[in-house]
C-alpha cells in the first residue's frame, strides 16, 4: 500500500476541466436582474457586477475555488460569435496544453490566451457555436 505522501506527489496535469468558473447570461435589464436576484435569492454582485461563489478544492483543501455569475445586457457583444444568450465559464488545469490539444481536434479557437493577475483565458465555440471560456486559475 502506498503511503499519503506518495499518494499527494503524484500530482495530475492533465490538460482538462475541473470545475465550473462562472455562468454568464444576457439580460433585458441586467440592473433590475441583480437587484431582484439579491432581493430573493440573497446573490449580492460586487463591484464588478458579478457574484462571487466559493468553495474548497477537495482534492486541495487549502485551495479556495471561485464560481463567478453574471447578467450581461441583451445584445452585449461579449458572447460573440455565439449567437446563444449564455456563456459558461470552465476552470481547466494546464490551459497551454489544453490549447495544443484542442487545436489538434479542430476546434475553434476564438481569441489568444490572455494572462492576468487572477489566471489565464481563452475563448472557444463547441460543437453548436456556444462561446466558452476556459480559465486556469492562479
Amino acid at each position: 500500500m502506498e503511503d499519503s505522501k506518495n499518494q499527494t506527489d503524484n500530482v495530475d496535469s492533465t490538460p482538462k476541466v475541473t470545475g465550473i468558473g462562472g455562468i454568464f447570461f444576457y439580460s433585458d435589464n441586467p440592473e433590475e436582474t441583480k437587484e431582484w436576484y439579491a432581493k430573493n435569492l440573497g446573490i449580492e454582485t460586487n463591484e464588478w457586477g458579478s457574484a462571487s461563489f466559493e468553495s474548497r478544492n477537495l482534492n486541495k483543501p487549502d485551495k479556495v475555488n471561485s464560481l463567478q455569475w453574471k447578467p450581461f445586457k441583451k445584445g452585449d457583444e461579449h458572447f460573440s460569435p455565439s449567437r446563444k444568450d449564455f456563456m459558461i465559464n470552465y476552470q481547466v488545469q494546464n490551459i497551454e496544453a489544453l490549447i495544443i490539444k484542442l487545436k489538434e481536434n479542430g476546434v475553434t479557437i476564438v481569441d489568444s490566451m490572455a494572462t492576468y493577475d487572477f489566471g489565464k483565458f481563452i475563448h472557444i465555440l463547441d460543437a453548436e457555436g456556444n462561446k466558452i471560456e476556459l480559465w486556469e486559475p492562479n
